[in-house]
């Protein structure tokens, strides 16, 4: 018995990590994770969802891949999709952002909510490079493993499948592009859609119909970016 088989993963995504699992990296963030909880620190998002993003979005059935940082440190935030946060949360001001683009490039009307669930249901993989935070806390959790473990699902991916599409918005995303065959698959990058940047390049990038006319002319079915209600 290795020591993946306590955690709750998709089946494709398990098989293709499940060396991974053994590193002693991993056991080293485990046991990182047990001592903050054993010491009461609230950690998001909630243990169940921490890999919503590979259990949503199976390995074999992903079209397009948006690379966010680390997950929201506020209460009831995070689930595990990087950008989106639960239903009944106020939309983070990137993620605004990411929507005032949804309307200027295909007329997308701004959805009231902030939940990205439809698109990761859809086949968009929303990863973090890190996976966990403390509350309160921005970039708590990093550079305690998860960077090498998200590296790794980002190779697999690139490795695995034949004709994505990478959105890397920010210095951070596009720190992975190295991680990325450039030779088959479409990579967009632009600057991060935070208030800070989002005017100088992610407004009027057009990802969002480039990354549909790409899987179109591939034989794949296009993302439907238009968020049904809660």
């Amino acid at each position: 018995m290795t020591s993946d088989d306590r955690i709750k993963l998709e089946a494709v995504w398990k098989q293709a990590l499940r060396e991974e699992f053994d590193e002693p990296y991993m056991s080293e963030l485990r046991e990182f994770l047990r001592l903050e909880h054993a010491a009461g620190k609230e950690i998001y998002p909630p243990g169940p969802l921490i890999f919503n993003a590979l259990n949503s979005t199976p390995l074999d059935k992903i079209k397009v891949v948006i690379i966010g940082q680390d997950p929201y440190h506020g209460p009831g935030q995070a689930h595990g999709l990087c950008f989106s946060v639960q239903p009944g949360i106020a939309v983070p001001p990137s993620l605004a952002n990411i929507y005032k683009e949804l309307k200027r490039d295909l007329n997308i009307d701004i959805a009231p909510h902030g939940c990205l669930q439809h698109w990761a249901d859809q086949g968009v993989l929303l990863l973090n490079t890190t996976m966990t935070v403390e509350r309160g806390i921005a970039a708590s959790h990093a550079k305690k493993g998860w960077e090498r473990f998200t590296d790794r699902i980002i190779q697999v991916v690139s490795e695995e499948q034949p004709k994505l599409v990478f959105l890397l918005w920010g210095a951070h995303a596009q720190s992975k592009q190295k991680l990325i065959d450039a030779t088959k698959h479409l990579v967009l990058t632009s600057v991060h859609p935070s208030p800070l940047s989002a005017y100088r390049g992610f407004i009027g990038n057009g990802h969002f119909s480039r990354t549909n006319k790409f899987l179109e002319q591939n034989g794949l079915s296009p993302v439907d970016w238009a968020l049904p209600p809660i």
